[in-house]
């Protein structure tokens, strides 16, 4: 199975945070199923730690590296993406959300998140 982590799963993951739901850990450990991280994660993670909401300068120092090592594939934002992303309804206002929304909707991917919001969009939520 091909999956996107939002950011807090991928944050989650990295940080092997205990708030990453079990079957979370189960689908992105699973050597059969591809997993996906969008650029609008590392960008949302960058923007909050400078905000001062993370404090994740350390791992953002290593983020290619750990990504490669953990066999995940970056999903290019593509013009599709961004135009998707700006035409959604606006149940959610979140620029990264509403990236990672178009993403998995336009790829036709399952998304991992505890965000609930993500099921008014009609894609796969598995938490």
């Amino acid at each position: 199975m091909r999956l996107l982590l939002d950011t807090r799963a991928l944050l989650w993951w990295l940080l092997d945070d205990p708030s990453l739901s079990a079957k979370a850990r189960r689908a992105i450990s699973a050597t059969e199923n591809e997993i996906f991280v969008s650029p609008a994660s590392p960008w949302e993670m960058a923007i909050e730690n400078k905000r001062g909401k993370l404090e994740v300068e350390d791992l953002l120092d290593r983020l290619p590296q750990e990504l490669e090592e953990e066999g995940f594939l970056v999903l290019p934002i593509s013009i599709e993406h961004a135009l998707r992303a700006g035409a959604l309804v606006e149940h959610h206002r979140d620029p990264f959300d509403r990236m990672l929304i178009a993403q998995a909707q336009a790829e036709h991917l399952p998304i991992l998140s505890n965000d609930a919001v993500f099921d008014r969009y009609g894609i796969k939520r598995i938490w």
